[in-house]
């Protein structure tokens, strides 16, 4: 599983964590509700295809993927949704959906949406749907190299 190449992952870089268990349960919110944490600190994954590559954009649970502001950032200044279909193969070892934001483990570059780089703590789904692992965003960060800038459509901005 997935979950283990990430402990080895996290264990080999002496970053301190947690695995938080809860009910099986399918979708960022949820997840957020079950762990009791808000869900701002939940960080989802949503992989978007641009090109012939793929790439994990990672926010906010509630927060949607604004492609027009990932596109900026992007040398193919064109992306789409990736579909279960497209995207299922590419996390072996993981659940669809619920993939941890760890691109750097499946060859993905990483996008993160500021918000989440303004915790100090991040919650993400640990490649099952009963699971979380809880870290500090600096060693994130450290592990995972993102590009942080603005992604996400807010409840403001609907």
């Amino acid at each position: 599983m997935i979950l283990q190449k990430l402990k080895e992952a996290l264990d080999r870089e002496g970053v301190p964590y947690e695995v938080l268990a809860h009910r099986p349960v399918f979708g960022a919110q949820e997840v957020a509700a079950a762990q009791h944490v808000p869900g701002r600190e939940l960080a989802k994954v949503v992989v978007a295809r641009a090109g012939d590559r793929f790439l994990m954009a990672v926010l906010p649970a509630p927060e949607k993927l604004d492609l027009e502001k990932l596109e900026r950032h992007l040398p193919e200044q064109r992306a789409q949704l990736a579909t279960e279909a497209e995207f299922r193969d590419l996390f072996p070892g993981c659940e669809v959906g619920a993939m941890p934001p760890f691109g750097n483990l499946f060859g993905l570059p990483v996008y993160v949406d500021k918000r989440l780089a303004q915790d100090p703590e991040i919650v993400f789904e640990a490649g099952n749907h009963e699971q979380t692992v809880r870290l500090a965003y600096a060693d994130f960060a450290r592990m995972v190299r993102p590009e942080v800038d603005d992604f996400a459509l807010t409840r403001e901005d609907l």
